[in-house]
């Protein structure tokens, strides 16, 4: 038996992962944890690693029928000769689970690294990362503008280095 990677409806992985899991299949629904910006208010949100994909472990020839038929499911990604997923891609991504889920790492900067705002309410803009505040995971940037220079403080998990 191999993996093999079968395409959801949005927002479904967890009704399909569940489904299938009831009907005896092995399945890998890797799951994702991000700080986000939502309402004003910085949240840790869990949400899939592949958005609208999950991995079951099935012999094609068995199974096929019955997974294309799941409530919630597209198709099994490759068709009528489904495509394996091989087993060093699936233990990569079981590797970096903590607790089930899947964090990212903020980034690793030293003063004077150029840095892009992703998310948050000053996303988009560019600054110069300055200092890390201890304790926290936020930061002190200088944001750089046109003719303009402000310190302000940032989560560091919505920072991306830039060159």
């Amino acid at each position: 038996m191999q993996w093999h990677a079968v395409y959801t409806k949005p927002k479904q992985e967890n009704i399909v992962a569940d489904s299938l899991k009831g009907a005896g299949l092995e399945v890998f629904n890797p799951r994702l944890k991000q700080r986000k910006y939502v309402h004003g208010v910085y949240k840790d949100v869990i949400g899939s690693l592949f958005p609208c994909y999950i991995f079951v472990r099935f012999e094609p020839a068995n199974f096929s029928w019955m997974i294309k038929y799941t409530r919630g499911v597209r198709k099994i990604v490759g068709g009528d000769s489904p495509w394996p997923v091989s087993d060093e891609v699936i233990d990569l991504i079981k590797s970096q689970e903590e607790n089930g889920l899947i964090s990212i790492k903020p980034p690793e900067l030293r003063s004077g690294d150029r840095v892009i705002i992703k998310d948050g309410p000053l996303q988009g803009l560019n600054g110069i990362f300055e200092k890390e505040i201890s304790g926290q995971e936020r930061v002190i940037l200088l944001l750089t503008a046109i003719e303009y220079q402000a310190r302000v403080v940032v989560d560091k998990a919505f920072l991306m280095k830039t060159a």
